[in-house]
């Protein structure tokens, strides 16, 4: 048995199938080795997910490399092989042509580079922050922690806002005071507010515009920058301050009115209020009936 089993293990088969496995395990290691080294270097001179992406391709070449040799060890042709992975591409490629659209446009995005890892974007009613971005579609994190992808070819045909991608933003407050109240007394109050709030930036300065005459107020927009990072803390504080500010001023927000008007000819309309029945406690005597005792 044991002699068997050692001309077994010594045939020549065995052998190669051994060589091919030492092969692929060396490929996987040397392949995470090199990927490591290579995202280390690309991140020196360039953003993190073109070191993401480097490291990805480094890792799958060393890894095909071995994994060619291995192959060829076992007896495979690779001429035969890469034959058949050539018709293979481009059977798949006419079967799915949606997938090759997105890889193009994965190709468009890295290149021009509209965002990077960790920030922010917006596409459509979508918000979230950049998790990946792939050859094929770009994976996003909402602010709900939801795991979205979109595909590459969506985000080069639709419009697409990165809300990260300059250091400072500016956050326009829209207000209506009442049609009595006195503009340069308001626009003092506003500029008090975003000169008291921390978050607030001096340059550049807040802006105050009269953008015109609402239905029931006097419609205002008051512009507010802040550093990227707090630009949620100063929209939730200068709103609440403002409308501390305003009461404390004696400043009105009004609510919408409405009047109805009949006409100049027309009489005015006649308002009645009639008095809230009073309610009755139980077991007592109705109205008619006292009415009705009293005749008799």
């Amino acid at each position: 048995m044991t002699e068997h089993f050692l001309q077994f293990m010594q045939s020549e088969q065995v052998i190669n199938i051994l060589q091919a496995l030492l092969l692929l395990c060396s490929g996987l290691l040397l392949a995470g080795l090199a990927a490591r080294a290579a995202r280390t270097l690309i991140s020196r001179s360039f953003s993190q997910h073109h070191a993401v992406l480097a490291k990805r391709l480094v890792y799958w070449l060393v890894l095909a490399l071995f994994a060619a040799s291995a192959l060829k060890q076992l007896g495979f042709s690779l001429g035969v092989l890469l034959g058949a992975a050539g018709v293979l591409s481009v059977a798949i490629g006419f079967a799915s042509q949606t997938s090759a659209s997105n890889l193009i446009s994965g190709l468009f995005l890295i290149g021009e580079k509209p965002f990077q890892l960790g920030d922010v974007i917006k596409m459509g009613n979508t918000t979230g922050e950049v998790l990946s971005i792939d050859l094929l579609s770009v994976k996003l994190r909402t602010f709900d922690n939801l795991f979205v992808r979109i595909p590459n070819e969506s985000l080069i045909k639709t419009e697409m806002t990165n809300l990260t991608r300059f250091p400072i933003r500016r956050f326009d407050l829209l207000i209506g005071v009442a049609y009595k109240e006195n503009i340069a007394k308001v626009r003092q109050v506003l500029f008090d507010v975003a000169d008291n709030n921390p978050l607030s930036l001096d340059e550049p300065a807040p802006a105050f515009l009269f953008t015109g005459f609402g239905e029931s107020s006097l419609d205002i927009q008051f512009s507010v920058w802040a550093k990227r990072e707090n630009f949620r803390d100063l929209r939730n504080s200068l709103q609440e301050e403002v409308k501390l500010a305003f009461d404390e001023a004696g400043i009105e927000i009004p609510f919408p009115h409405r009047t109805l008007y009949t006409g100049s000819g027309n009489a005015a309309f006649a308002v009645a209020l009639e008095p809230k029945p009073t309610a009755q406690a139980p077991g007592a005597p109705k109205a008619d009936d006292e009415d009705q005792h009293a005749k008799d």
